[in-house]
Protein backbone atom coordinates (compact mmCIF):
# COMPACT_ATOMS: atom_id res chain seq x y z
CA UNK A 1 0.00 0.00 0.00
CA UNK A 2 1.24 3.52 -0.78
CA UNK A 3 -0.12 7.07 -0.45
CA UNK A 4 -1.57 8.69 -3.58
CA UNK A 5 -0.27 12.25 -3.95
CA UNK A 6 0.24 15.06 -6.43
CA UNK A 7 -1.84 15.58 -9.56
CA UNK A 8 -3.38 12.11 -9.27
CA UNK A 9 -5.32 13.28 -6.18
CA UNK A 10 -7.22 15.93 -8.10
CA UNK A 11 -9.32 13.47 -10.10
CA UNK A 12 -10.63 11.82 -6.93
CA UNK A 13 -12.59 14.77 -5.49
CA UNK A 14 -15.18 17.03 -7.17
CA UNK A 15 -16.73 20.33 -6.06
CA UNK A 16 -13.67 21.60 -4.20
CA UNK A 17 -14.00 25.22 -3.08
CA UNK A 18 -10.30 26.06 -3.60
CA UNK A 19 -8.22 23.23 -5.05
CA UNK A 20 -4.92 24.91 -4.21
CA UNK A 21 -5.78 25.63 -0.57
CA UNK A 22 -7.34 22.18 -0.04
CA UNK A 23 -4.48 20.17 -1.58
CA UNK A 24 -1.96 19.09 1.03
CA UNK A 25 1.23 17.03 0.80
CA UNK A 26 -0.49 13.73 1.57
CA UNK A 27 -4.16 14.31 0.85
CA UNK A 28 -7.07 16.63 0.22
CA UNK A 29 -9.05 18.63 2.76
CA UNK A 30 -12.82 18.33 2.95
CA UNK A 31 -14.97 21.32 3.91
CA UNK A 32 -18.13 21.84 5.93
CA UNK A 33 -21.44 21.97 4.06
CA UNK A 34 -24.02 21.10 6.73
CA UNK A 35 -24.34 20.34 10.46
CA UNK A 36 -27.12 18.20 11.93
CA UNK A 37 -28.01 17.40 15.55
CA UNK A 38 -29.24 13.95 16.55
CA UNK A 39 -32.87 13.80 17.66
CA UNK A 40 -33.29 10.05 18.23
CA UNK A 41 -31.27 6.94 18.94
CA UNK A 42 -30.03 4.45 16.38
CA UNK A 43 -29.58 0.69 16.32
CA UNK A 44 -27.23 -1.82 14.73
CA UNK A 45 -27.49 -5.58 14.33
CA UNK A 46 -25.49 -8.20 12.47
CA UNK A 47 -27.72 -7.82 9.39
CA UNK A 48 -28.00 -4.38 7.82
CA UNK A 49 -31.72 -4.83 7.17
CA UNK A 50 -32.20 -4.42 10.95
CA UNK A 51 -30.12 -1.21 11.09
CA UNK A 52 -31.95 1.89 12.35
CA UNK A 53 -30.24 5.21 11.68
CA UNK A 54 -31.02 8.02 14.13
CA UNK A 55 -33.16 10.95 13.07
CA UNK A 56 -31.38 14.27 12.67
CA UNK A 57 -32.31 17.93 12.39
CA UNK A 58 -30.41 20.43 10.22
CA UNK A 59 -28.91 23.34 12.16
CA UNK A 60 -28.81 26.81 10.65
CA UNK A 61 -25.74 28.97 10.11
CA UNK A 62 -26.18 32.61 11.14
CA UNK A 63 -26.29 35.45 8.60
CA UNK A 64 -22.48 35.65 8.64
CA UNK A 65 -22.12 31.91 7.97
CA UNK A 66 -21.19 30.82 11.50
CA UNK A 67 -22.69 28.15 13.72
CA UNK A 68 -22.15 27.78 17.49
CA UNK A 69 -21.99 24.21 18.75
CA UNK A 70 -22.33 23.18 22.37
CA UNK A 71 -20.42 20.14 23.65
CA UNK A 72 -21.86 17.00 22.09
CA UNK A 73 -22.07 14.95 18.89
CA UNK A 74 -23.11 16.20 15.46
CA UNK A 75 -23.42 14.76 11.96
CA UNK A 76 -21.47 16.84 9.44
CA UNK A 77 -21.77 16.67 5.67
CA UNK A 78 -18.89 17.74 3.45
CA UNK A 79 -19.10 19.86 0.29
CA UNK A 80 -16.89 17.67 -1.84
CA UNK A 81 -17.91 14.55 -3.76
CA UNK A 82 -15.35 11.76 -3.30
CA UNK A 83 -14.84 9.00 -5.89
CA UNK A 84 -12.62 6.13 -4.78
CA UNK A 85 -11.14 4.05 -7.64
CA UNK A 86 -11.08 0.26 -7.56
CA UNK A 87 -7.38 0.23 -6.67
CA UNK A 88 -7.59 2.62 -3.71
CA UNK A 89 -9.14 3.31 -0.31
CA UNK A 90 -9.12 6.46 1.83
CA UNK A 91 -8.81 7.33 5.50
CA UNK A 92 -10.00 10.64 6.99
CA UNK A 93 -8.16 12.46 9.75
CA UNK A 94 -9.24 15.60 11.59
CA UNK A 95 -7.18 18.70 10.90
CA UNK A 96 -4.88 19.47 13.82
CA UNK A 97 -6.54 22.90 14.25
CA UNK A 98 -9.84 21.15 14.97
CA UNK A 99 -8.14 18.98 17.59
CA UNK A 100 -6.57 22.07 19.18
CA UNK A 101 -10.11 23.45 19.57
CA UNK A 102 -10.94 20.31 21.62
CA UNK A 103 -13.08 18.71 18.91
CA UNK A 104 -12.56 15.67 16.71
CA UNK A 105 -14.02 13.82 13.75
CA UNK A 106 -14.89 10.15 13.85
CA UNK A 107 -14.64 8.59 10.41
CA UNK A 108 -14.87 5.23 8.71
CA UNK A 109 -12.88 3.78 5.83
CA UNK A 110 -13.74 4.99 2.33
CA UNK A 111 -13.96 1.73 0.37
CA UNK A 112 -12.88 1.07 -3.23
CA UNK A 113 -15.72 2.06 -5.56
CA UNK A 114 -17.46 4.44 -3.12
CA UNK A 115 -18.79 7.68 -4.60
CA UNK A 116 -20.65 10.30 -2.60
CA UNK A 117 -20.72 13.45 -0.53
CA UNK A 118 -19.56 11.92 2.73
CA UNK A 119 -20.57 12.49 6.33
CA UNK A 120 -18.65 12.15 9.58
CA UNK A 121 -19.32 12.41 13.29
CA UNK A 122 -18.12 15.68 14.82
CA UNK A 123 -17.55 15.46 18.57
CA UNK A 124 -17.17 18.74 20.47
CA UNK A 125 -15.35 18.09 23.75
CA UNK A 126 -14.58 21.71 24.63
CA UNK A 127 -16.87 22.72 27.54
CA UNK A 128 -17.04 26.23 26.03
CA UNK A 129 -18.21 24.81 22.68
CA UNK A 130 -16.99 25.32 19.13
CA UNK A 131 -17.75 27.96 16.53
CA UNK A 132 -17.51 26.86 12.88
CA UNK A 133 -17.90 28.82 9.68
CA UNK A 134 -19.60 27.27 6.66
CA UNK A 135 -16.95 25.80 4.31
CA UNK A 136 -14.42 25.45 7.15
CA UNK A 137 -11.70 22.93 6.30
CA UNK A 138 -12.29 20.13 8.82
CA UNK A 139 -10.63 16.96 7.62
CA UNK A 140 -7.78 15.68 5.50
CA UNK A 141 -8.59 12.66 3.37
CA UNK A 142 -5.57 10.43 2.70
CA UNK A 143 -5.84 8.12 -0.32
CA UNK A 144 -4.07 4.78 -0.23
CA UNK A 145 -3.11 2.85 -3.37
CA UNK A 146 -3.86 -0.86 -2.96
CA UNK A 147 -1.39 -3.46 -4.23
CA UNK A 148 -4.05 -4.67 -6.69
CA UNK A 149 -7.63 -3.84 -7.65
CA UNK A 150 -10.22 -4.71 -5.03
CA UNK A 151 -12.09 -7.93 -5.82
CA UNK A 152 -15.38 -6.09 -5.40
CA UNK A 153 -16.41 -2.45 -5.11
CA UNK A 154 -18.55 -0.78 -2.48
CA UNK A 155 -22.26 -1.18 -3.22
CA UNK A 156 -23.85 -0.43 0.16
CA UNK A 157 -26.54 1.95 1.34
CA UNK A 158 -24.29 5.01 1.25
CA UNK A 159 -23.28 4.70 -2.41
CA UNK A 160 -24.14 8.02 -4.09
CA UNK A 161 -25.13 9.65 -0.79
CA UNK A 162 -25.90 13.36 -0.67
CA UNK A 163 -25.29 13.92 -4.38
Amino acid sequence: MSIISGEELLGLVEDMIDREAQTQMCGLELTLKKVERFTSGGGLAFHNNERVLPQTEVMDFDSDGWINLSPGCYLVTFNEIVSIPRDAAAIGRARSSLLRCAASLETALWDPGYRGRSQSLLVVYNPAGLKLKKEARLMQLVFLRLEKDAEKEYSGRYQGENI
